[in-house]
């Protein structure tokens, strides 16, 4: 009897007891010894469960349910892209700035208005991509649970999805000069072609290069009016070359799933060389971005972030195992930090020259 009472004690507070994995109703556990079990679906109430097992949280798998999917196709919790798209935009503001020698209210109104469009443009090149490529991300590993090919996004709300971010994109790029309007909408034909070039051509990277540094002639043009071409070509080349680098890298995730689907990368074409041929195109972005220094009079801060820089590059390459796929995640993310120096050289730089202005 005291048995019988004592267990039934237990089950009573076992139901009233509120379980740590239950974050809200679509979210659901196996057997609670780790975070690694929970089981996430962005399925609404009405519509049958689907059951995945995420690795870890993120912040975007705390919003809603019904904006769950839209964040994950726009990579919100992956921001690494949006600063790789974010920083020729930067560079090229900074490297106007400088030129001018204008206050720093201008380069500081164009990098916010160009940090919020990379967000927007990045989201809205991976819907482009996911709606290419739902088929072939069902037979991707890495790709299987992206929104798209999970089914918790349909094409027609994508297309419509796509259509708010290219609304909104369009607001952004509204406040620029009417120049720097028609270059920045002239980019979207690229940006278009892009998921394409991967089924006919062992380039897509260099595609990839063309559209995430076009703000590398696009900043230039909203500080001055007009893109200055003797800078802003070797910075764009060089912003190209260095795509070419993280991206052949973030390629080696998937080259064994994309033999099978027939998807075509630099990672395939380059092969056994490619740790020669990413320290080559290393070289090159390097040295082409400090010809576009070399161009617009800049000083030494400027090649003290150039020189980081190609630290931060020739590390990743020599360490990076291209064979094993976390590797390759932490290559590609580590590349971010090699942007991130040559605008703070040029930032320096900048700051530098308005500092002996004043003075």
């Amino acid at each position: 009897m005291i048995l019988r009472w004592s267990t039934r004690c237990a089950f009573r507070a076992a139901a009233l007891r509120p379980s740590s994995f239950a974050l809200s109703s679509n979210w659901h556990y196996k057997k609670p010894i780790g975070i690694s079990n929970i089981r996430v679906s962005y399925a609404s109430s009405t519509s049958q469960p689907t059951n995945v097992v995420r690795p870890s949280l993120t912040w975007v798998d705390r919003l809603p349910a019904k904006a769950r999917p839209y964040a994950h196709l726009m990579r919100l919790d992956k921001p690494i892209g949006t600063m790789l798209l974010f920083y020729p935009c930067a560079w090229s503001i900074t490297m106007a700035s400088y030129a001018l020698h204008v206050p720093f209210t201008t380069p500081l109104t164009y990098i916010s208005l160009f940090g919020l469009g990379a967000v927007i443009m990045r989201g809205a090149g991976c819907t482009i991509n996911d709606m290419w490529d739902q088929r072939l991300d069902k037979a991707v590993e890495r790709t299987r649970e992206r929104p798209l090919a999970r089914g918790d996004i349909t094409q027609t709300q994508a297309v419509v999805f796509l259509g708010a971010q290219l609304t909104a994109g369009l607001g952004v790029l509204l406040q620029l000069n009417w120049y720097s309007i028609i270059l920045g909408a002239s980019s979207l034909s690229v940006v278009t072609l892009y998921p394409f070039m991967k089924r006919i051509t062992h380039w897509p990277q260099a595609v990839l290069g063309l559209a995430f540094n076009w703000g590398a002639l696009l900043g230039w043009s909203a500080v001055t009016g007009a893109v200055n071409w003797s800078v802003c070509l070797p910075l764009y080349a060089g912003g190209i070359c260095w795509t070419l680098v993280y991206d052949s890298i973030y390629a080696h995730q998937d080259k064994k799933d994309d033999v099978t689907v027939g998807i075509r990368s630099t990672a395939l074409l380059f092969g056994s060389q490619t740790r020669h041929i990413l320290t080559g195109l290393s070289a090159s972005t390097i040295s082409l971005i400090a010809a576009a220094g070399v161009l617009n009079g800049h000083g030494a801060p400027f090649y003290v972030g150039v020189g980081l820089a190609a630290a931060q590059l020739a590390r990743i390459v020599y360490r990076t195992d291209f064979d094993i796929r976390e590797s390759c995640w932490k290559g590609f993310v580590d590349c971010g930090w090699s942007g991130f120096w040559i605008w703070m050289g040029a930032t320096a730089d900048y700051v530098l020259l308005l500092l002996s202005m004043s003075g």
